[in-house]
């Protein structure tokens, strides 16, 4: 397999599961593990694998002390810059969990999680709002989530529809 595709499928391996040891890649990929374990290093350095974490499902440890929410940001591009000066401020602030330049009505997406709405709302309002080149917010909080990155997060027992009355 050429060291391009290889590389490609490692990376898919992985994100779909960070847990997957070298060894377990070398079988899958039919290939040589010192291969495997040189690409993981050569990508890791790179900055291709970023980190290894968990996917947790927030709602089933019944915490009850995180909220996400998703902004949508209209932002006045900086000359020579364009969209990327607001976006550098916004993505060191703790509470940014993503952030992604969108096509349409918003220019900017960023989700942010808080310990309950009144956080996220702060930080809308004295963090965000006030950044120079933000010309407005549309925050939408998340109420429940089904599917994240691919998993499914509930239980078809936990789907439960709420009746409609005519």
């Amino acid at each position: 397999m050429p060291e391009n595709d290889l590389r490609f499928a490692i990376a898919e391996i992985l994100e779909r599961d960070g847990r997957t040891t070298q060894d377990e890649l070398a079988r899958m990929l039919d290939c040589d593990p010192a291969e495997v374990a040189r690409l993981v290093r050569e990508m890791e350095e790179a900055g291709v694998i970023v980190r290894y974490s968990a996917k947790i499902n927030w709602e089933k440890l019944g915490t009850g002390r995180k909220v996400f929410a998703t902004i949508g940001v209209q932002v006045t591009p900086e000359r020579e810059v364009g969209f990327d000066g607001v976006a550098e401020r916004i993505m060191h602030f703790p509470e940014v969990h993503s952030l992604y330049l969108m096509s349409g009505q918003q220019d900017l997406n960023v989700v942010i999680e808080g310990a309950d709405m009144r956080d996220i709302a702060y930080f809308v309002a004295q963090r965000l709002a006030v950044i120079p080149g933000v010309r407005g917010t549309v925050t939408q909080f998340v109420l429940r989530t089904y599917k994240r990155d691919g998993d499914v997060l509930v239980d078809s027992d936990d789907n439960q529809r709420l009746a409609v009355t005519p």
